[in-house]
């Protein structure tokens, strides 16, 4: 099969190679010249695992700071077990914060922002008890009808080393405030560097971005186009242990939890929640029934033949699996030419009960552009949601 990539980081695309650097803004990636910046830094100040090392069952890469260990269950498979609490301390010792900036994100900003990708994984997806399928066929992406307002689909912007960067995303149901929610779905690795690093900052969502079309066709357009419905600054994040600890661009399993969740409020507060203002949200459908899915997904693909400008979606039908890890559910994949930029978007199919839901978001992807990957959300994604849910 294909080589596979992870389909639209924080990073940059240089001379048609994939290169793993943290991120990419408009004067070039850090390392200047078309050279890659050097991996983000550990907490240079901690105390590492040079050697990596294992706690339980886990099998941890070197280089880690100390603090990142602090809290990890003794197994992943102990993981599933956590309640409420353990997800609080375990978030109380990995801090998220971003202060908001006012005015800090404009149109040249939001147009500087660049997605890239990591170097292809290292690791041969594993033929296990999971499965890994041969590749779908290739879907063609296909422009999703404007308007977009009403639609749970919008962009996440941020800054990281090396400038800015941005992915897809969408609004979520919250069970604790239905109705109300405040909570948007995505990728983790559009959230945070992975393997020892830290969160991404000035993180935002902007939902139903460039619903009128302003800016399409190479436009200028004032903010007011581009985020017709405000930017909605993050105050919480929660992701997976597996991408804190292993992601990256030699974190091949982990993109099998390559997820994220974050609490949002608007810059401009109208005393409306994100779901009242879109006026929709996905119901997320954990451990949905591999055999009985038809999935399409949804982003914004940014490289040629893309612009990022534009809501595109794949119906993908159903999904094959892909797998780097026998203990870790296998991925969904589906045929899809989206490029860097669909990271984050949702993948979406009906449940029983008939209506649209979340079941996967956009991952890793070919280097080819022919398929595109993600996470299967079961008890860890759950228990995260659960978390930031019940976390005010």
């Amino acid at each position: 099969m294909p080589s596979i990539h992870r389909s639209a980081l924080a990073a940059t695309l240089v001379a048609g190679t994939l290169l793993a650097v943290s991120a990419c803004g408009p004067d070039g990636p850090a390392g200047g010249n078309g050279t890659p910046a050097p991996p983000p830094a550990a907490n240079a100040s901690a105390s590492t695992t040079p050697d990596g090392g294992a706690i339980g069952g886990i099998t941890l890469p070197s280089g880690l700071p100390s603090s990142l260990l602090e809290g990890l269950p003794k197994s992943w498979d102990d993981l599933k077990k956590w309640k409420f609490d353990d997800w609080d301390k375990w978030a109380s010792k990995h801090v998220f914060n971003n202060p908001v900036v006012k005015d800090f994100w404009n149109p040249d900003k939001m147009g500087d922002a660049k997605p890239a990708d990591p170097a292809p994984p290292t690791a041969k997806p594993a033929a296990d008890n999971g499965v890994t399928d041969p590749e779908p066929p290739v879907v063609k992406a296909v422009q999703v009808p404007r308007p977009y307002l009403k639609q749970p689909s919008g962009k996440v912007f941020f800054s990281a080393q090396g400038g800015r960067g941005n992915c897809s995303a969408t609004v979520i149901a919250d069970p604790q405030h239905p109705g109300k929610s405040n909570l948007v779905w995505t990728a983790a690795h559009c959230v945070h560097e992975g393997k020892g690093g830290d969160f991404y900052k000035d993180l935002v969502f902007v939902p139903a971005y460039n619903n009128s079309g302003a800016s399409s066709g190479g436009r200028k357009a004032p903010l007011s186009e581009l985020a017709p419905l405000g930017t909605w600054w993050a105050d919480q994040v929660v992701t997976s242990p597996q991408w804190m600890v292993e992601g990256g661009p030699t974190g091949d399993a982990a993109n099998q939890y390559d997820f994220a969740v974050m609490r949002v409020h608007n810059q401009s507060d109208t005393g409306k929640s994100l779901e009242e203002t879109v006026g929709s949200a996905a119901p997320v459908w954990f451990d949905a029934p591999r055999d009985q899915l038809k999935v399409s997904a949804v982003g914004y693909p940014l490289v040629k033949p893309f612009d990022g400008q534009e809501l595109y979606k794949c119906d993908g039908g159903k999904p094959t699996r892909l797998s780097f890890d026998a203990k870790r559910p296998s991925m969904l994949t589906i045929g899809c030419d989206m490029t860097q930029g669909a990271s984050g978007g949702g993948w979406f199919a009906t449940m029983p009960d008939g209506r649209t839901a979340l079941v996967s978001n956009t991952s890793i992807g070919t280097q080819e552009h022919t398929s595109l990957s993600g996470p299967y959300l079961e008890t860890v994604a759950k228990q995260a949601l659960d978390w930031i849910s019940r976390k005010q």
